[in-house]
């Protein structure tokens, strides 16, 4: 082999390892490209996924926030309404305590004792309903002499349209404790409303579940 022949060998040797060479880096690089590619697809689609979730969880907690909005509406609209049915059933049982004649009695009693501490006159009028008046009449002394001391309780002719109960007044008018049912329904209104709306139906709080 010539010298020209030995040259041309070794830069077809030459050639070939900085082909192979080549080759190797360009196949790196590829497989690197690959990679890098693959990562980013595959981190587009986790974020693509968690905006996917997050969307749907913020779309289902709308729907269940709904929910618990019309529910609550519905649990209030039922707690009304129990409430209004209690209310209404409240003057028949004062009627039906009115005919339990001792029970009455000591309420009325009790009654005449508050108003008495609340009005500075010796001498209060006491005003009724027709049907207690016709069965307080014969007891009425028993039932008020030495009630309270230094008071003097005197029944009205006159009656007074209401469930039952009494209205005390004091000889000119100018002072008047209403222990009428009526009005002592005005006056504890708001307490009775909140008693029986706790009762009846408790109001979902925080952290409860509907």
């Amino acid at each position: 082999m010539n010298q020209v022949e030995a040259l041309e060998k070794a830069i077809l040797e030459r050639a070939e390892m900085m082909a192979e060479e080549c080759h190797s880096r360009a196949e790196a690089g590829r497989k690197n490209i690959l990679r890098e590619a693959s990562e980013r697809l595959h981190l587009k689609e986790e974020k693509e996924t968690l905006l996917a979730k997050s969307l749907a969880d913020r779309a289902y907690l709308r729907m269940v926030q709904a929910d618990e909005l019309k529910l609550r509406a519905k649990m209030d609209h039922m707690r009304w309404n129990l409430v209004e049915v209690v209310i209404d059933r409240l003057p028949e049982r004062m009627r039906e305590l009115a005919q339990d004649e001792h029970r009455y009695f000591e309420f009325l009693q009790a009654l005449l004792m508050q108003a008495a501490g609340q009005i500075e006159e010796k001498v209060l009028q006491v005003s009724v309903n027709s049907d207690d008046m016709r069965r307080l009449k014969s007891q009425w002394e028993s039932l008020t002499t030495e009630l309270v001391p230094g008071k003097q309780f005197e029944l009205m002719e006159k009656s007074i349209d209401t469930v039952g109960g009494c209205l005390v007044t004091t000889a000119d008018k100018r002072v008047q404790i209403d222990h009428t049912f009526e009005g002592r329904l005005t006056r504890l209104e708001r307490k009775i409303h909140q008693a029986l709306v706790e009762r009846l139906l408790p109001p979902v709080g925080d952290g409860q579940t509907l």
